[in-house]
């Protein structure tokens, strides 16, 4: 019943945002209302916790505001496009995982990597390079591919070694790429066209890789001490799968082609579409999937690929359900009870009292510590877009663009709670605060290269 109420929840969603004759607004929020009722006893403690905490103080806010039984249920709902993006986003691993591109992968590697330095550097940079694409998906997808050449290198820790050239690579195109969520709710927070903030964020996004290649890559050579070797589990066995490993590989160009078509496209149709950013990438991604697939000859196997990910992906994304419309539930309060101006109102005296420039300076700080009571960068994002208006707080939207970014990327590098570092724990068969410790001396690095860069930003604009 969760999976099938999302599923709808996300058509209905569309649809009210293409069709502006229709207004659908009241029975989304019912059904993100009955979602929420029914995930909260399905979902973690740690996440009911969370969530819980966004219910109950939008609700006190509600009440406090004089708000009737309509207005605190139609409250649901906000956040619903970044579940959308979520929901959609891991469909773009289909042809991946169909091309077979990971044996083209192996077989690049094992011509042209002679030291466990230059294996590092080709790791991150196939983890940005897939970062790009695939979102989340790219984390196994590189392990499993690259994994077995690490063995043959006298490394100290091999599984820190993956996790940092995954993690470190990965992190790095969250500021700009059309499929990360938080790139969506700053476009959207601040008014500007994605293509705009490309010259601002670009920089130091390659700056940051260039940055891990230089720490991460001339680490002291140690010889490893030898245990058994790394099976291929579930998470393996979904990214590659036993059927495809016969196909013919398919070549990294392709993908490459395909990176900068779909980039195109997204550009192409902000310009030309009266639709939020997050609308377009959202309505993009399954007709390029099945582009790239009929393409690839697979087309039958896009719609069985897509029926799987109804069936499974929807489900695990329960938790995420709970706790971004509770988080949505607790911004419309804010909105309601008109907190946001409160608070903004706060935030212009601090910025009043310290400067303009120290406070750009802060803002990245913000989501790495919120990432550590739980609460994930697209949400911490999306609070500071309620109270953060760059108009207001006569701030330049491309510094504010760059400064919450680069904050964002800190909190996904080290964040214990969120899906990366999550997920990375999982495939490494280590704790998720192990795997957060491992990025801990390239994070603060990386903050130190984003404060400088948004110093001279400040200097120049």
């Amino acid at each position: 019943m969760i999976k099938l109420l999302s599923g709808v929840s996300i058509v209905l969603y569309l649809l009210n945002e293409l069709l502006t004759g229709f207004d659908l607004s009241h029975v989304i929020s019912i059904i993100c209302f009955v979602i929420v009722s029914m995930t909260i006893l399905k979902v973690s403690k740690f996440v009911r916790l969370i969530g819980g905490a966004f219910l109950v103080l939008g609700l006190i806010m509600l009440l406090k505001s004089n708000a009737g039984i309509g207005d605190i249920l139609f409250s649901f709902g906000p956040m619903l496009n970044l579940l959308t993006l979520f929901a959609l986003v891991p469909l773009l691993a289909l042809p991946i995982k169909f091309g077979n591109y990971s044996e083209n992968i192996q077989g690049f590697i094992a011509k042209r990597v002679r030291s466990s330095t230059s294996l590092y550097s080709l790791t991150s940079g196939i983890s940005y390079f897939f970062s790009i694409f695939m979102n989340l998906a790219t984390l196994p997808m590189t392990y499993f591919s690259v994994r077995p050449a690490a063995d043959g290198f006298p490394l100290e820790n091999r599984e820190r070694f993956m996790s940092r050239a995954i993690t470190h690579g990965f992190s790095m195109p969250l500021m700009w790429a059309p499929v990360t969520p938080i790139v969506g709710i700053v476009i959207d927070m601040t008014g500007v066209k994605w293509g705009a903030i490309l010259p601002y964020v670009l920089p130091l996004s390659v700056m940051g890789l260039l940055l891990d290649w230089y720490t991460g890559g001339y680490m002291k050579r140690k010889r490893a001490s030898f245990g058994t070797n790394t099976a291929i589990d579930e998470t393996a066995a979904a990214i590659e799968g036993e059927s495809v490993k016969s196909r013919r590989a398919g070549k990294l160009s392709h993908i490459l082609i395909a990176i900068l078509l779909f980039n195109i496209m997204i550009s192409i149709l902000e310009h030309a579409l009266s639709l939020s950013f997050l609308i377009v990438v959202s309505l993009l991604v399954i007709p390029f999937v099945f582009a790239w697939c009929l393409l690839l000859g697979q087309a039958g196997s896009f719609t069985s690929g897509l029926v799987e990910h109804y069936h499974h992906h929807l489900l695990k994304m329960k938790d995420q359900f709970f706790i971004f419309l509770s988080a949505g539930f607790f911004l419309s309060a804010i909105e309601f009870s008109s907190a946001d101006h409160v608070v903004n109102g706060w935030i212009m005296l601090f910025k009043n009292v310290i400067g303009i420039e120290i406070f750009i300076l802060f803002i990245p700080l913000i989501p790495l510590i919120l990432a550590f009571i739980g609460l994930h960068p697209a949400v911490s994002l999306a609070l500071l877009a309620g109270t953060l208006d760059p108009h207001s707080l006569d701030v330049s939207p491309y510094i504010l663009t760059v400064s919450m970014l680069a904050g964002a990327v800190a909190a996904f590098l080290m964040g214990p709670y969120n899906a990366t570092i999550g997920l990375m724990s999982t495939i490494v068969k280590t704790s998720s605060y192990k795997v957060s410790n491992w990025n801990s001396l390239f994070t603060i690095s990386f903050l130190c290269l984003a404060l400088l860069y948004l110093i001279v930003l400040q200097l120049l604009i």
